[in-house]
């Protein structure tokens, strides 16, 4: 009896966990409060709605795809994107950033996208978690024995700006091989409808 009981939970939760929608499919639910870190975390939940529906479907035809011979392919771009978003999460975790460490470390395009919206979750569950000022989560780089801090002003502008940028082209990349945005995605509330 108790193994048959055991089933039924276990494949209840299967049944329940195979309908939840992955984190940003669509934006999560608007903080209550209006903060600076709720703000910012708001912001952070942008890039990562549009990163889910920017990269979700990508074919090898399309990661490979590249604009003209000097620029960057389409995956060499996510491997940037996912290279900010280091950043972010390092900056809000109070972590310094070192160049110096896993600077080669190559991931699949599945395992990049993965970790890229990991990094953007945490950074955002964590600002809306905190109590802490804007002007404590310094951008802090480290390279060589020497040590470069920025205020929260510079990630904004930079890191998280520039991931947004480069979704953007992500977006022109994959049309231009061919395989535009899943229909239904709209940005302005952040939903999916289905097709």
């Amino acid at each position: 009896m108790r193994a048959f009981i055991l089933a039924i939970s276990l494949l209840g939760s299967v049944i329940i966990s195979a309908q939840q929608k992955p984190y940003y499919y669509t934006i999560p639910d608007t903080p209550v409060v209006y903060s600076a870190t709720t703000v910012a975390a708001r912001f952070v939940d942008g890039l990562g709605f549009r990163y889910y529906w920017a990269t979700e479907g990508l074919t090898d035809k399309d990661l490979n795809y590249r604009p003209s011979r000097g620029a960057r392919t389409c995956l060499e771009t996510l491997e940037h994107i996912n290279g900010l978003t280091e950043i972010l999460v390092n900056a809000v975790n109070k972590k310094t950033n070192r160049f110096d460490e896993a600077a080669n470390e190559k991931f699949s395009y599945l395992q990049l996208r993965d970790k890229t919206l990991k990094n953007i979750q945490t950074a955002s569950e964590l600002l809306k978690q905190t109590n802490v000022a804007l002007d404590e989560l310094d951008m802090v780089f480290e390279h060589d024995g020497s040590k470069t801090e920025y205020p929260f002003w510079n990630l904004i502008n930079g890191p998280v700006s520039d991931a947004l940028w480069h979704v953007g082209q992500v977006v022109s990349f994959r049309r231009a091989s061919g395989n535009p945005l899943p229909k239904g995605v709209n940005f302005l509330p952040g939903t999916k409808t289905e097709q």
